[in-house]
């Protein structure tokens, strides 16, 4: 089967499937940092997000057979990044389900024409300091550029429990700006 994408680093993929611990290690220069960050913004400790970027490397290495090249390199990779920083929160027992407190869900219509007013570090901080159900569905669709169908794949829910959660997290994110008197959208 021919890859559906051709990867800037193939010829580097190639040599690490033939074992290459110079290829591994080049591969590792480009990516850890992103990788690194990725976990970071979910389970929010350093030496954790560390631990999760060299067990993703680890598993990206072995597993490097069942790349199949339908995605970039990058992505593959990251997607078993967000899968392991998601385990690390779900042995810490935490509830990744949306809330179901009957809060009004935001249309998104009502925002159309809106601007961004923040800058992006704020709206990160914001995000950051929310409940973790909240955190992870914001920082994997906002943040990550996951949709989602790839966000109910990931986090194992119904595409409509997602959208859901998204749409009740955006609107505590809006609620918690808002209080700070920083607007996220204008009408």
């Amino acid at each position: 089967m021919e890859p559906k994408y051709i990867d800037i680093h193939s010829q580097l993929i190639d040599e690490c499937r033939n074992g290459s611990s110079k290829a591994q290690f080049e591969i590792y220069k480009l990516y850890y940092k992103a990788m690194y960050n990725t976990s970071l913004r979910f389970v929010k400790d350093p030496m954790e997000a560390e631990d999760v970027m060299q067990e993703a490397f680890l598993a990206a290495f072995r597993n490097i057979d069942s790349f199949r090249g339908e995605v970039s390199f990058g992505s593959w990779l990251k997607r078993i990044v967000v899968n392991r920083s998601l385990d690390v929160l779900k042995k810490k027992s935490l509830d990744l389900e949306p809330l179901e407190d009957g809060r009004t869900i935001i249309d998104d219509e009502e925002y159309n024409g809106g601007e961004v007013e923040l800058k992006v570090e704020q709206v990160k901080a914001a995000i950051a300091s929310m409940p973790d159900n909240y955190r992870v569905l914001l920082t994997l669709y906002l943040i990550e550029g996951y949709d989602h169908e790839e966000i109910a794949q990931i986090m194992e829910m119904s595409n409509a429990a997602v959208r859901t959660g998204y749409s009740r997290a955006k609107k505590k994110l809006q609620e918690m700006l808002e209080q700070k008197n920083i607007g996220l959208w204008t009408n």
